[in-house]
């Protein structure tokens, strides 16, 4: 891996001396994650990646997690079994970019730019992402909170929804079946009749996992209606909801029986847009919410707990915002946002259902408010130069206000390529656990602050080979952490690295593209690697189609501190597909295929080869 990587850098340097031509100008890439505003990303400052559909369902896989953990560099997603990564004690999912952490509540997770955390944690709920929901996934790296507001500190994924913008009718049957009694179904149907779209799609995965007491169901459906009034106005409405039955088992040295999970969560929205040649807009209301029920387990059969812990939260939220062009080489946007986020945590008793006492400052219940306004110019000074800066006010109704910086530039020596700036603020109020439940609560608390630091060169050729390299430094304090059983303001960040990402179509038939990351901790944390590398092949041709992927994880700390403890491994997945008909297709998955022996969550080995295989029907 390390000459694939050394040898990726040195293509990606003499590659510079090639001659360009305005026909590589098509590889563009148009993200809306960086502006709220549909823009060309090399007028962007900060760095963005996408991944779009045709990816995301390339493996059959119905989570876009592991999809996005391999095309992104510095991205990575914990795991502890083939299906399914709960919540609560011995959960994975944790979403780590750059070593900032999403189960901090530091990185955030984005369904058409509207936040999704759990309201009482502050973390994201892994299970919720489906693809069966998803047209395409951005990735934003580095803090984006001059948008998005507390949580963004680390970066943003942002789930596009799917939409249908042709007439006609398309549905898609996909059924497998696989290790360890692992199957997975998922059904979509979408319809475009004139100023009528719809798109509805339902799922369903079960799998008894490769160690007792840890099977896992979950089934969930996806339902978006739009409108377009005419060339300038839409509408639309959409609903997620997914329910997931989850055990575990436990650390291999301290087994527990019975600790169960049974989570629901959902996101409904509506929003109304409007789309001009110089000005586009949208105002929108969205709520996240989840009922989650869980037995903590016992380590002794007998004894089972006589308690469930219980929670219900929701964030609800009205985001507006609207960008223009005031003129040439501008665009200015300005948005305003409000959330109200809620909390109720409490236990029940097992035998008779009532609430039982729960270590709360808030008598179990909470609530926090939040509202902001930002302000977004980005202008192109010369044909080769755009400057950026933005500001955000954010008040919260318990920590107070804050204000939020961010600015860049964009140089484009040449007509391909583009070298970047960036420094930006990020931040992260503290949550209603950290804030008000169990002993180690403090109300006193103070947000989460960092400065993130990048520059950034991103280049397309004439032969479609595009490449990028990024250099980020993040300074970070005030981070929250538990010291003599109280939290408190006192952590520290500082991390600096780089990544590096290509992309090649060798012919009609191949396509090849790699990453990696480097990440130097000076504070080490759980599941961030020191390094990562990524290479994968794609084949087509006729009725075939193949993917071949190889990731080498290195120094990934499972505990730090005194005993501290890593891991490194190398991770081979392949699948194929074979379009029998125009109609049908046959699809078969491996994965971890040399078998290696790995931990990423201490003390939950992961499967070894594991295999999947099923049908695909399109109509």
């Amino acid at each position: 891996m390390k000459r694939i990587i050394l040898m990726t850098l040195c293509a990606l340097g003499t590659s510079m001396t090639q001659a360009e031509t305005a026909d590589s100008l098509s590889l563009q890439e148009v993200v809306v994650t960086g502006t709220r505003s549909a823009t060309d990303v090399r007028h962007l400052p900060m760095t963005v990646n996408v991944i779009g559909r045709d990816m995301l369902t390339a493996e059959h896989q119905t989570s876009v997690l592991p999809t996005v953990m391999r095309e992104v560099p510095g991205l990575f997603v914990t795991s502890r079994s083939i299906m399914g990564y709960g919540v609560s004690t011995g959960a994975a999912g944790g979403i780590n970019l750059r070593g900032i952490t999403g189960g901090a509540g530091q990185l955030m997770v984005l369904i058409d730019g509207h936040p999704q955390y759990q309201g009482i944690y502050g973390h994201p709920i892994s299970d919720s992402y489906q693809t069966l929901m998803a047209e395409r996934v951005e990735v934003l790296r580095g803090p984006a909170s001059v948008l998005y507001g507390s949580n963004a500190m680390g970066g943003v994924l942002n789930i596009v929804t799917r939409s249908m913008h042709q007439d006609g009718v398309k549905t898609t049957i996909d059924l497998g079946a696989g290790s360890y009694g692992t199957v997975q179904a998922e059904a979509s149907n979408q319809i475009r009749s004139g100023k009528f779209s719809s798109t509805i799609a339902a799922q369903y995965g079960r799998t008894d996992n490769h160690r007792p007491r840890m099977g896992f169901e979950q089934y969930g459906g996806y339902l978006k209606l739009g409108y377009d009034f005419n060339d300038h106005w839409n509408a639309y409405i959409d609903a997620n909801i997914t329910r997931f039955n989850a055990s575990y088992p436990g650390a291999e040295t301290s087994p527990l029986y019975d600790a169960d999970q049974w989570i629901t969560r959902g996101v409904v929205s509506a929003a109304i847009e409007n789309h001009y040649n110089r000005t586009s807009g949208a105002l929108s209301v969205y709520s996240n919410f989840g009922r989650h029920k869980i037995d903590d387990g016992t380590a002794d059969p007998a004894q089972p707990t006589q308690r469930y812990f219980r929670s219900k939260d929701a964030l609800t939220g009205v985001s507006w915002y609207q960008s223009a062009q005031l003129f040439e080489g501008n665009r200015l946007t300005v948005g305003v946002d409000y959330m109200h986020i809620y909390g109720n945590a409490y236990y029940t008793s097992k035998a008779t259902g009532e609430i039982l006492d729960t270590p709360n400052k808030q008598n179990g219940k909470s609530y926090r408010n939040e509202i902001a306004g930002y302000v977004d110019i980005r202008q192109d000074l010369l044909s080769w130069l755009t400057i950026d800066a933005g500001i955000r006010f954010d008040h919260h109704n318990i920590t107070g206000s804050e204000w939020i910086p961010q600015a860049g530039l964009v140089i484009r020596p040449i007509e391909t390529g583009e070298i970047k700036a960036m420094v930006s603020k990020g931040f992260r109020n503290p949550t209603m656990r950290e804030m008000y439940l169990y002993p180690p609560s403090n109300t006193d608390l103070e947000p989460e602050r960092l400065w993130n630091y990048e520059l950034s060169w991103r280049h397309r050729t004439n032969d479609g080979f595009t490449y990028g390299l990024n250099l980020f430094y993040i300074k970070g304090d005030n981070m929250i952490q538990t010291v003599n059983r109280q939290n408190v303001n006192t952590g520290e960040i500082e991390n600096w690295g780089f990544e590096a990402e290509a992309k090649y179509p060798i012919d009609n038939h191949f396509s090849i593209r790699a990453n990696s990351a480097y990440l130097h901790m000076k504070n080490k944390i759980v599941a961030a690697p020191e390094s990562t590398g990524y290479v994968g092949m794609d084949y087509h041709q006729d009725k075939w189609f193949a993917t071949l992927g190889l990731m080498h994880v290195e120094n990934l700390y499972t505990t730090v501190g005194e005993n501290e403890t890593k891991e490194n491994f190398w991770l081979l997945n392949a699948s194929v597909t074979y379009a029998a008909t125009k109609a049908l297709s046959l699809w078969v998955r491996g994965e971890n295929l040399l078998a290696q022996k790995y931990e990423i969550n201490l003390g939950y080995p992961m499967p070894r080869a594991t295999f999947m295989g099923g049908v695909s029907l399109h109509f």
